[in-house]
């Protein structure tokens, strides 16, 4: 999962970009990187292993000038770990694109080998990120067009889609003409379209969550839909068209599990409201399984449940107790790089208020259950401050099988739910007993902000992709997310990078 965002004003971007990605650090926290042109056509950039924070300090603010760009945050999914797959990526041919990619290709194998043969294209990674913008660039050049319109870019997207498969948001900086936003034909990963009034014109931002337009003062204009690409002019002036012929929309329910902000409305749906009535359904579900239930109080495990947790110790009328306190400067431990670090990572995380555990009969609420690594710990951490019971709610259903769609799954092997039942599941994390949403209700939750959207992908319940997968492709993933394969990547990406400052 990564976050992207672009903004084209009448004056500098860079400071405003930064502010973005900020607020999309919990996207991404491996890398960060900003381009920005200005009016003569020049690029600046600057992009490095780290946190927003650290990547860009004022001495690379300064330098960054130009009144409309793009940035990025990256947590990989696919290639591997160093400063060459921090994005945006760039290829001078045709014009100069730069690119920020959030999603994953499922074919990008294929399209490498048929880029070099057939388009002699060589590709300096094995992102599927440079890929897709090697891609769009071999689509672009086609039309062999000094300044091209809206409509040159805008069949190039077209080939895009048709080359293809995955997900992807889009975000790309062609220099010296505008910047182009596009979604994949079924609009798994966010996009957002924002605007606000400027001096002279209209100023735009194009984002993955909508929750950073309001700090920089625009307003929600819209979601890109799938399929279709934005395209604003080096002068502010917007274009858009529909680039695919089969398009529907079918966003990954995860986001509203887990990856978004509360604060975001992602395709009309808000995360917050989601979040509720999935507390909602939570409870109604312990009623049915547990009527004569003995829970003293619901804690969250901070952040993502905390608002599904609350709903649920209301509508089961059972006081809700914040039993956690966070370290705010420890990043998410889902998507730490490695086993070895989420695991030291979770007691560095959460300390635990003893009082709100001793003698209780306990329901901690976590948004999801992927290795049970950190749920085993954190039940442990329950019952050493004194919990009498400790019971465990999800407010996502059991995840069994790999994400193929940008986030980074473990190998199926490694998800705890992919070949255990539940009860199996509950003695594996030393619950007193677990309780899972269903899928049913998860859809219902969602699907209740927006009952124009009729299906969303799910294949981390279900095992059913929504694509067209390649060859081995499932076989290939799998072994390739081992725990030993990324901590091996991760060595080989540290000592890759060791001169980098």
């Amino acid at each position: 999962m990564c976050g992207i965002v672009g903004i084209s004003s009448e004056s500098n971007v860079a400071g405003e970009i930064y502010d973005s990605l900020l607020m999309l650090q919990h996207r991404g926290q491996d890398a960060a990187g900003m381009v920005v042109c200005d009016s003569t056509g020049h690029l600046n950039s600057r992009k490095s292993m780290g946190y927003v924070r650290d990547v860009f300090q004022q001495i690379h603010m300064e330098k960054l000038t130009g009144n409309y760009g793009i940035g990025h945050v990256r947590y990989p999914t696919a290639g591997g770990v160093g400063k060459e797959f921090s994005q945006p990526m760039y290829v001078n041919s045709p014009y100069g694109i730069s690119l920020a990619h959030n999603g994953n290709l499922t074919n990008s194998k294929t399209l490498a080998k048929e880029l070099f043969q057939t388009e002699l294209r060589r590709l300096n990674t094995d992102s599927d990120s440079e890929v897709l913008l090697n891609i769009f660039a071999h689509e672009l050049g086609k039309h062999r067009q000094i300044n091209p319109s809206a409509e040159h870019i805008f069949k190039a997207v077209t080939e895009t889609h048709k080359r293809c498969d995955g997900a992807y948001a889009v975000i790309a900086l062609i220099t010296g003409l505008g910047i182009l936003a596009f979604r994949d034909t079924n609009g798994i990963r966010p996009l957002s379209l924002g605007i606000r009034k400027g001096r002279y014109r209209d100023e735009y931002m194009v984002a993955s969550e909508d929750a950073s337009f309001i700090p920089q003062g625009f307003i929600k204009e819209r979601d890109i839909e799938p399929g279709e690409a934005v395209f604003i002019d080096k002068d502010g002036k917007l274009f858009s068209e529909q680039c695919a012929n089969i398009f529907q929309k079918r966003p990954c329910i995860f986001e509203y599990v887990y990856f978004a902000r509360p604060d975001s409305t992602i395709d009309e749906i808000s995360v917050y409201k989601s979040r509720m009535r999935m507390g909602s359904k939570l409870a109604k579900n312990i009623k049915r399984s547990y009527p004569s239930h003995d829970i003293d109080v619901v804690i969250p495990i901070p952040d993502s449940s905390t608002t599904a947790a609350l709903q649920l110790a209301v509508d089961i009328k059972i006081p809700y107790r914040e039993g956690f306190v966070k370290n705010r400067y420890i990043g998410r431990t889902f998507i730490m790089p490695n086993q070895e670090e989420r695991k030291k990572s979770v007691r560095r995380k959460l300390n635990i208020l003893d009082l709100e555990f001793r003698g209780k009969n306990v329901l901690l609420v976590d948004d999801s259950i992927v290795r049970g690594t950190t749920s085993k710990k954190i039940i442990e951490m329950a019952k050493e401050a004194g919990a009498k019971k400790v019971y465990f709610a999800s407010a996502a259903p059991a995840i069994k099988y790999q994400n193929l769609y940008g986030i980074d799954m473990p190998a199926t092997s490694e998800l705890i739910a992919s070949n255990r039942t539940n009860q199996e599941v509950t003695e594996e994390i030393g619950a007193d007993w677990l309780i899972y949403q269903t899928l049913e209700d998860l859809i219902e939750t969602v699907q209740a902000g927006n009952p124009g959207i009729k299906e969303f992908e799910t294949s981390i319940f279900t095992g059913e992709y929504i694509t067209p997968l390649a060859d081995n492709y499932l076989k290939e993933l799998e072994a390739s997310r081992k725990d030993e394969v990324k901590s091996q990547r991760e060595k080989d990406g540290f000592r890759n990078n060791l001169p980098i400052g």
